[in-house]
């Protein structure tokens, strides 16, 4: 009986894990709306942050494994300790470019595609 609670115990700490990165990911595109705005306010994106952050309380923080996760709890830890908007938004813009850069082909498959066309 002791495997299935582990299976259990297993089955919710990956539901928990994916809960908590879905609410970093909500949080990350609302504060990034918000900075991209043209009539940015700061006192309002404060506000929004701190309402935004109650979602937190719902779901506890889990250890995250990956670099983009990691950069992704950093970014919402600086908006709601912030300091300027021009530093927000190139932390939004690093995120977007490492969120970017695991959609690309490996080498191994570039070199490959490359090959096929070098044939004519």
């Amino acid at each position: 009986m002791k495997g299935a609670n582990l299976g259990i115990s297993k089955a919710s700490e990956k539901a928990a894990r994916t809960k908590y990165i879905r609410n970093l990911e909500k949080f990350y595109s609302a504060a990034v709306l918000a900075l991209k705005k043209e009539n940015f306010d700061e006192k309002l994106f404060c506000e929004r942050a701190a309402k935004n952050a109650q979602i937190f309380d719902k779901s506890p923080a889990v250890q995250l494994n990956s670099t983009y996760t990691k950069e992704l709890e950093r970014f919402v830890n600086a908006c709601l300790n912030f300091t300027s908007q021009s530093e927000l938004v190139s932390l939004a813009n690093a995120l977007s470019k490492l969120k970017n850069a695991q959609n690309y082909k490996k080498d191994k498959h570039k070199k490959r595609a490359n090959d096929d066309s070098s044939d004519f």
